[in-house]
């Protein structure tokens, strides 16, 4: 891995000059998927449960507490979904996802219904992003597709909205929202504005997926994004971008990871403490990287000791867990909560391909739709080891 300013291989740079972005290259990333310790095992699709009756569930994120610990009640802890109710293709579900809220607990999952006031939300459908309570206040940082009222569309802007919350016994109850703000824009410099009235072959650009990140050293919050670099025209263009609060105001930053030439997505980036080292974790699919590495998808992550130090690929590779080559496209979206638990959602168990399948019936009948069997993180410095659990408890996810 080496730092880049951003060169767009046309003699192009970036205008980024306060931080240079640390650049994701395919040096190790094929060769560790062949590691057998990073192979996610293979999902029995007769064992999986639905998390809410009638909807796909995807991609998840739990309740956490501004310093990214897990908010729980007793042994329930709570978690975000993006939803829909089931279609006749899955692949569609994208086009009218919202955000739902349920709980986990020893009984299983209990549904909680859509967490933001349909009349609220600033797109015509809601992406993912996370949620932080701080007291009896939950802020949900969101990414808004679309724009309500007008054509579809995959424009993706960040958005903030706060509300109370409080418990009604075991019942979640959401209340007062204020009415959400645009966090941050794109700037057509460091970032790419998306904007895009249709999705090309190669994928959509990104602002999307907001996580928050307080800095423990000294306190600044931070958001992190997936993002397109906004100084090139390739199509392999991904990076992870940054958002400081100044003021209480949301200040745009340059990326803190490019991909240019390897990938063109580094989706749902998050950043986890663990024992005074920051690991930043995102998910990417084997069809967004360049066709030469042969790359699995699966969790990846970089880890530095500051926010601001250069980062170094977790395992030499950046690959920490991986679907195995068996059943490439099984799960997708790794969330790893503070506790170092990975969540992420059933996509197409079985299917040898490394795209959906083509066949609509086929499609509707492979995808999953629920949450993964999850698993558990072992960190020791740069090293970060995936822990598969083989327990009835593990595979009900």
């Amino acid at each position: 891995m080496t730092a880049s300013r951003g060169d767009n291989g046309e003699g192009g740079t970036s205008n980024a000059q306060e931080r240079v972005p640390t650049h994701w290259s395919d040096e190790g990333i094929a060769a560790a998927a062949a590691r057998p310790g990073s192979r996610i095992p293979l999902i029995d699709p007769a064992e999986l449960k639905e998390v809410v009756t009638g909807l796909d569930a995807w991609d998840m994120w739990h309740l956490a507490r501004p310093d990214g610990s897990t908010v729980s009640v007793g042994d329930r802890t709570f978690w975000f979904f993006l939803a829909a109710a089931r279609q006749s293709d899955p692949e569609g579900r994208h086009d009218v996802a919202r955000i739902r809220l349920t709980s986990r607990a020893a009984e299983g999952w209990t549904d909680h219904g859509w967490v933001l006031p349909e009349h609220l939300t600033p797109g015509t459908r809601e992406w993912s992003g996370c949620s932080i309570l701080d007291g009896d206040r939950l802020t949900l940082y969101f990414t808004a597709a679309g724009r309500r009222g007008g054509n579809h569309s995959f424009e993706q802007r960040l958005f903030e909205a706060k509300c109370r919350f409080q418990l009604d016994r075991d019942q979640p109850v959401l209340s007062d929202w204020t009415m959400p703000l645009e966090s941050v824009a794109a700037d057509g410099n460091w970032y790419k504005i998306a904007d895009q009235a249709t999705a090309p072959a190669h994928g959509i650009w990104g602002f999307r997926d907001p996580a928050y990140f307080q800095d423990p050293a000294n306190g600044a919050e931070h958001l992190v994004f997936a993002g397109s670099a906004g100084w090139t025209d390739r199509t392999l263009d991904g990076v992870i971008g940054l958002a400081t609060r100044v003021a209480g105001e949301w200040k745009l930053q340059p990326p803190i990871v490019e991909a240019l030439g390897t990938s063109s997505e580094l989706e749902r980036p998050h950043i986890v403490i663990k024992d005074g080292r920051y690991y930043l974790f995102w998910s990417t699919h084997a069809r967004r990287f360049a066709p030469a590495i042969g790359a699995p998808s699966g969790l990846y992550g970089m880890v530095a000791d500051s926010l601001d130090a250069p980062w170094r690929p977790i395992n030499g590779s950046t690959l920490v867990a991986a679907n195995p080559p068996a059943s490439p496209m099984q799960a997708y979206c790794w969330w790893v909560t503070g506790e170092g638990e990975v969540m992420s959602f059933v996509d197409y168990p079985g299917f040898a391909q490394t795209d959906p399948p083509t066949d609509l019936e086929q499609r509707r009948g492979s995808f999953g739709g629920t949450i993964a069997p999850r698993f558990r993180l072992q960190f020791d410095g740069d090293a970060v080891v995936p822990i598969f659990a083989t327990s009835g408890a593990h595979r009900e996810g």
